[in-house]
């Protein structure tokens, strides 16, 4: 069988931050990655629309050849997931595979809070799918969950305006609001992958003892397991060490994004779905 990239995909550029650690954890695989910037932000769409194009950008990757697709969107992930592992992958193929970022987070968030109380910071859909709450309690069904929405979290990341003072604001806001919600939280969970990039102001606004985590190292030492395990997957996955990058909307935006979010420059190419 002809060896194949591992499929990386976001609803914009957040998705660069978990794949920028994924290459950093398995250098030696091939990479597609793809940005639906055209259609973003997810968050705010309804789960039908979420799932339809995720399922477009799924059959897209497909046809590329992937065997393997990591959904690196956290809206995508609540939204479209489950749906499309249980209703279309049996007709896709049952030698492909879809995965997220919400399972390898939450099987082992339990293992970084002393208290029992954990935070998630996430965007509105993500809150609304009630997907981390859900998924928690099937590992650690004794943890006390509170969630706190941060709509302009996003907006401030993409326009560049992170590291500005404006920004304080609303990283204030939302971090005060949802450690009101219980003194006990001790474990704060970035669940959008955007929001490392905020990472220095959300400091500024937690005690020095609160866990702060992102999603980008524990989903790249999740991918490295879920090989092991699945050595038929791994031998189908090419390593030549190259990644492309593909975007639905202006390559030249997506370029410029993509050195906040990867870290160095990158080339991408104008898709059409």
């Amino acid at each position: 069988m002809k060896q194949q990239p591992i499929g990386i995909f976001d609803s914009g550029y957040g998705g660069l931050t978990v794949l920028k650690a994924i290459q950093a954890k398995l250098p030696q695989y091939n990479y597609l990655y793809l940005g639906d910037n055209a259609r973003s932000p997810y968050g705010t769409r309804s789960f039908e629309t979420v799932y339809e194009y995720t399922l477009q950008c799924v059959r897209w990757f497909f046809d590329q050849g992937c065997t393997l697709v990591i959904l690196a969107c956290n809206t995508a992930s609540a939204k479209a997931l489950r749906t499309i592992q249980k209703n279309d992958l049996p007709g896709l193929g049952p030698d492909k595979r879809v995965l997220g970022v919400i399972r390898p987070t939450t099987e082992i968030i339990g293992q970084f809070t002393q208290t029992g109380h954990v935070g998630i910071l996430a965007t509105v859909g993500t809150v609304i799918s009630e997907s981390y709450p859900i998924e928690i309690r099937k590992f650690f069904p004794a943890l006390h969950v509170y969630q706190e929405a941060c709509p302009m979290w996003v907006p401030l990341v993409e326009n560049n305006e992170h590291l500005s003072p404006g920004a304080d604001y609303f990283v204030e806001k939302h971090i005060t609001h949802i450690l009101s919600k219980s003194p006990a939280i001790d474990t704060l969970l970035l669940a959008c992958t955007h929001y490392p990039l905020l990472m220095e102001k959300i400091r500024k606004f937690v005690p020095v003892s609160m866990t702060v985590l992102s999603q980008g190292e524990i989903v790249a030492n999740s991918l490295h397991q879920y090989l092991l395990r699945h050595p038929e997957i791994d031998e189908d996955c090419s390593k030549k060490g190259d990644t492309r990058f593909y975007t639905t909307d202006s390559t030249a935006d997506f370029d410029t994004h993509a050195l906040t979010f990867f870290g160095k420059p990158v080339n991408s190419t104008h898709l059409d779905i």
